[in-house]
């Protein structure tokens, strides 16, 4: 056997050993990574103004944590707690009422009457408090594995951050792409995944804070709902619905009529269309003009179906995932596409 095909097998052999070893820790190294992609221009940022690059990953690692883990983190163990104290008796009161309210609406609503009573007995009231305990447990195993994969995210998303020209340069030197293929093919996936990052932080943290602010003042817990209403936002067309329709169903059960349509109003016409509509693309135009620098060239509806499709495929992280597998694939075809106009060029 040729030394050459020794090495090769050798190599083989050792990068299957390499996946069987580090295969449970693939899409959490892969979920760290895109995120130290994401945010490269703000460790770039503090590595100018710290003059440090332990210094820079450590706080860019802080960041990270304290405004992605740290709600998600709040909000399962807060509705653990809640969960295990759920009031059955108050529970049964308020489906009462709800099922009063629907028997009180006009006669032309018959045919959805019939569809809403249809779903309330399919909830099985009764058993509703022990459904509420399994559910519990549920978010609780969830909880303890959520904190693991948020630690190993954490660790892996600081050494990506420190040693991230290290391991830009070794790639560039083992993959042997032209110099320019490579810094396309790095750039838009950099670029594309920054506005994808910033876009979610920022529609989180501004739509949550609002409709946090807004149950606060009708006595509900302002932050652990302004934190699911900021996860639920993500979710396109329907996520916002998801949280300020059972909230005015619950209010219009205790007969406060004036607080539904409060929150219904706020939330359709503050957060919808003034906040989500007008402010937000403002904001996130002004982030990426400072921080990315330059627009991203991929259209914004693939953008939106390349999440839409990650979050069907791969749950929570599949905003992530979804354009970062899009673009990375639209960048391939793009380079293709020059070699095959530079050949057809140099042609006789």
């Amino acid at each position: 056997m040729q030394p050459k095909y020794f090495l090769i097998a050798l190599f083989a052999f050792a990068f299957y050993m390499l996946y069987i070893l580090y295969q449970p820790f693939l899409l959490t190294i892969t979920i760290a990574v895109l995120l130290a992609i994401s945010t490269a221009n703000i460790q770039h940022r503090f590595e100018i103004m710290l003059g440090s690059k332990l210094l820079a990953a450590s706080l860019s690692t802080t960041l990270l944590f304290v405004m992605l883990f740290a709600p998600l983190g709040y909000t399962l163990t807060t509705l653990t707690i809640q969960l295990n104290h759920i009031d059955s008796q108050s529970i049964k009161i308020v489906f009462e009422k709800i099922t009063a309210l629907i028997d009180s609406t006009p006669p032309f609503l018959d045919p959805i009457k019939i569809y809403l009573h249809s779903w309330l007995e399919e909830l099985n009231i009764g058993s509703f408090a022990t459904n509420a305990l399994v559910v519990a447990g549920k978010i609780g195993s969830y909880s303890a594995s959520f904190v693991k994969t948020s630690f190993l995210i954490i660790i892996f998303y600081f050494f990506a951050q420190y040693n991230s020209r290290a391991i830009s340069d070794f790639l560039k030197r083992v993959i042997q792409l032209p110099k320019q293929d490579a810094t396309l093919l790095g750039f838009e996936i950099s670029s594309v995944m920054s506005v994808v990052f910033y876009s979610i932080i920022v529609t989180a943290i501004f739509e949550g804070a609002l409709f946090g602010v807004a149950v606060s003042f009708m006595g509900y817990d302002g932050l652990l709902f302004g934190i699911l209403y900021g996860f639920a936002s993500l979710i396109p067309v329907v996520g916002a619905a998801l949280m300020w329709i059972p909230f005015m169903v619950y209010e219009l059960a205790k007969g406060n009529v004036e607080s539904a349509i409060f929150i219904a109003l706020y939330t359709i016409v503050v957060i919808s269309i003034i906040a989500d509509t007008i402010i937000k693309p403002m904001i996130i135009k002004y982030i990426n003009l400072k921080l990315v620098a330059t627009e991203t060239k991929l259209n914004e509806i693939v953008i939106f179906f390349a999440i839409i499709a990650g979050l069907s495929t791969f749950g929570f992280w599949g905003m992530i995932l979804g354009p970062a597998i899009t673009v990375f694939f639209l960048s391939l075809l793009a380079i293709v596409e020059k070699h095959q106009q530079h050949n057809r060029f140099n042609e006789p």
